[in-house]
């Protein structure tokens, strides 16, 4: 069956770019020019991802990502420009799954939407729970802790300690870490890496945990003893 994109953006020609790269991969789509407008377009159509700008009049995306929160776990995928990097990490924060920086490839985007609508096709999911020394991972409700004290992760941050639990022992390299995180055939680079490895261990630091990535010097990181 089809998946349905909704795209809220309030520049008319991303919409158009956009609807035009997501239907020539195969996909239906439904759009909206502002946050009350998308809203209403949910209430009519049952749609599979969110390609949601966070800078759109009346009600801007994030505030939308919370409304849609409140009821729904369909996908979001985030734009933004170049200069909202703290409105991108709060989307993420509040239940965004990704985001494309604006200007953008559609080649990137539609791979991202991919990856997002794989990730949450029904048995292709990764084990409900993932566990290593004190830490617990709970995939169904995309939830982790550290001796039982809740750690609040990122989309990106969770899906990287995943790669981490599901391996541990093993050493897995930059480019490893960037498939597990952003899918195939997406690049970052790997300073952008090496800052969500910083935030992952800040985050778990101010729980009490100081050994969940460990460095292994050429190679890339592995999983610490997260005790």
């Amino acid at each position: 069956m089809m998946a349905r994109i909704l795209i809220a953006d309030d520049e008319p020609n991303i919409r158009e770019v956009i609807s035009f790269a997501l239907e020539r991969a195969g996909f239906a789509t439904v759009t909206a020019r502002n946050g009350s407008e998308a809203l209403l377009q949910l209430r009519r159509n049952a749609v599979d991802l969110i390609v949601l700008d966070i800078g759109m009049p009346e009600m801007d995306g994030l505030e939308l990502c919370r409304q849609v929160r409140k009821s729904s776990d369909v996908p979001i995928l985030f734009l933004s420009a170049r200069d909202e990097e703290i409105d991108r990490v709060l989307g993420l924060e509040i239940g965004g799954d990704d985001y494309v920086t604006k200007p953008f490839s559609t080649r990137e985007l539609v791979a991202r939407v991919n990856v997002i609508l794989k990730r949450a096709r029904p048995g292709e999911k990764r084990p409900a729970t993932l566990a290593h020394g004190k830490v617990r991972l709970d995939a169904a409700r995309h939830a982790v802790s550290f001796d039982e004290r809740p750690v609040t992760l990122t989309a990106l941050e969770f899906e990287m300690l995943s790669a981490f639990l599901a391996r541990p022992g093993l050493v897995l390299s930059r480019e490893q870490i960037m498939e597990a995180a952003h899918g195939p055939n997406i690049y970052v680079s790997e300073r952008t890496i090496d800052s969500h490895i910083r935030n992952l261990r800040a985050k778990f630091a101010e729980a009490g945990c100081s050994s969940i990535i460990e460095t292994v010097h050429g190679v890339g990181f592995r999983l610490g003893a997260a005790s």
